[in-house]
């Protein structure tokens, strides 16, 4: 079987061509799992959690605490306040950047690097929330990274 990696804007996904998809054609419904950039990872007592004020800690320290999390399906995502570390800007992260969740502690560890998230597409907060086409740069932007640790 052939496979192919399919690049959207919201998620990396690969899968045979031969493959069922799931409704709306956007992943598999079995075989090779998909990866979404906007789907916050599992866990025990995750999903009754609050996040906020829990801080953020990239590959190589810490970013900021979360100001605001969704749950949203699809498109759940965080919005860190990075304090002194940005001058006071908010980012936005999609939540499949999470890696773990650490609820003893507070803490949330992603998979990227301080430069990575500083250079991501600036989050406006009057818009970014709602902002079609930013969320597509944004998802396109920490796929594209995700995509190249797999």
């Amino acid at each position: 079987m052939e496979r192919r990696t399919d690049d959207r804007s919201a998620a990396r996904f690969e899968r045979s061509q031969d493959e069922p998809t799931t409704a709306g054609g956007t992943g598999p419904t079995t075989g090779v799992a998909a990866v979404d950039i906007w789907e916050l990872p599992s866990g025990p007592g995750l999903a009754d959690t609050d996040l906020t004020g829990f801080t953020v800690e990239a590959i190589d320290g810490k970013i900021g605490k979360v100001d605001e999390h969704t749950r949203e399906i699809p498109g759940s995502f965080l919005v860190v306040d990075t304090g002194p570390w940005i001058f006071g800007k908010k980012v936005m992260l999609p939540a499949g950047v999470v890696e773990r969740v650490d609820a003893d502690t507070e803490t949330i560890f992603v998979q990227l690097t301080k430069d990575e998230i500083k250079n991501a597409p600036e989050f406006d907060e009057d818009r970014s929330r709602t902002d079609a086409d930013y969320r597509r740069r944004l998802g396109d932007y920490y796929g594209g990274l995700r995509g190249a640790r797999l």
